[in-house]
């Protein structure tokens, strides 16, 4: 049921304001929106958003809402680079007031389970989890989690928000592997693994997961593409 309750949100539709640009690093920034009262979401979903106030090809784009209802705002998050893209650029024409349009949301990267939960993000596959543990400490439900945040060139965003979590900054992949195999040699079949990012770093994550006897129905994964 669940699953077709998540496809029918994708014709929901939503309009937001825009509400501000925060620089969350050199080349990452986030954009803040005002929500509307009855739209809400499981942390870790994403929308379709689509540019309004401007005609472009491929107006529409997949992001995860990386905050949480609670938060009275919808905020996506992105890296911006030297040569961004003809979406990436209207959103960096937006001014507080003027408008883009979400549908959803979508998707199951969320939480479902009370079991240990160990979450691997990939530079920007940090989004989901911020608004996932966001949601933990909001209900203090006493989950048992820890992040694993790789980035190789040591740029790690949110991390004021995650002062308060068991999290590691990791910048090499054997680094990466052995926080992985850490967890699973502790957890095994009792935990969950939600793995974030570009595919290839997914993939690699994912096949390593399994190797180490980790059942496929236990793996959630959240590829980005772009």
């Amino acid at each position: 049921m669940s699953f077709f309750k998540d496809a029918l949100s994708i014709f929901k539709k939503s309009e937001l304001v825009f509400i501000e640009r925060v620089k969350e690093s050199e080349k990452v920034y986030s954009f803040l929106f005002s929500k509307d009262q009855d739209l809400t979401w499981k942390p870790g979903q994403h929308g379709l958003f689509t540019i309004t106030h401007k005609k472009i090809k491929n107006g529409t784009k997949p992001f995860t809402v990386s905050s949480t209802p609670s938060e009275g705002e919808v905020r996506i998050t992105t890296s911006i680079g030297d040569e961004p893209s003809e979406f990436k650029r209207a959103l960096m024409e937006l001014e507080p007031g003027m408008k883009i349009s979400m549908s959803g949301p979508v998707g199951s990267f969320y939480l479902k389970e009370d079991s240990p939960a160990l979450f691997i993000a990939t530079d920007i596959g940090i989004t989901p989890f911020r608004a996932i543990i966001k949601q933990i400490e909001e209900e203090n439900i006493g989950k048992q989690f820890k992040l694993l945040y790789f980035n190789n060139e040591n740029v790690h965003i949110y991390k004021e928000d995650f002062k308060n979590v068991d999290v590691d900054f990791i910048t090499t992949k054997e680094q990466l592997m052995h926080e992985i195999n850490a967890f699973t040699e502790k957890n095994k079949e009792n935990g969950q693994y939600f793995v974030a990012g570009s595919k290839e770093a997914v993939n690699t994550v994912v096949e390593h997961l399994k190797s180490n006897n980790i059942a496929k129905r236990n793996i959630k994964k959240d590829v980005f593409v772009g």
